[in-house]
């Protein structure tokens, strides 16, 4: 789906670029062999991250996580394959300014994922780029949310406990 016809897209025909608040979903798709997590380089900014984006109407934060992980980086994941290990909420950690100068703050559950079907691929509208990295050294520029999720999913991998921000 292009953002145009997204929800929030339509949203931005009617607000412009003023703050929006938006529930959404990342997914840490996670290789059990060696621990490395899939990233995505964003097209519109170059920063990498981990797949994800905003909700539609209708749907919820499960479907999110699967439909945009299908979209962004080419592979499917079973809802109940879905680990929720986070949610991120602090505005401070998770408004992101876009180039063209729309903000968004997003509050979005975060799911770990261990078992997809598909080789990753870049959709090359919104990704130009996928790789597995090591999520204690994370490529370069990556997007502060993502940052933020990556230090969530390591917390979460080494208590077991839930993550909040």
């Amino acid at each position: 789906m292009s953002f145009s016809d997204s929800y929030l897209g339509r949203l931005r025909e009617r607000i412009g670029s003023e703050l929006v608040l938006m529930p959404g979903a990342t997914v840490a798709l996670r290789r059990p062999s060696d621990g490395r997590v899939l990233l995505t380089r964003r097209a519109d900014d170059g920063t990498w991250c981990l797949p994800g984006g905003a909700a539609e109407p209708g749907g919820s934060f499960a479907a999110t996580a699967v439909s945009e992980l299908e979209e962004e980086a080419g592979v499917t994941v079973a809802e109940g394959d879905l680990v929720p290990f986070a949610a991120l909420s602090e505005a401070a950690l998770h408004t992101i300014a876009y180039p063209n100068g729309d903000e968004t703050h997003y509050f979005a559950v975060c799911f770990l994922a261990e078992r997809w079907l598909g080789d990753p691929r870049p959709d090359g509208e919104e990704t130009t780029e996928v790789e597995f990295a090591d999520p204690a050294s994370p490529p370069s520029p990556l997007q502060g949310p993502a940052g933020h999720a990556l230090d969530l999913l390591g917390a979460y991998l080494r208590s077991g406990r839930f993550q909040v921000r």
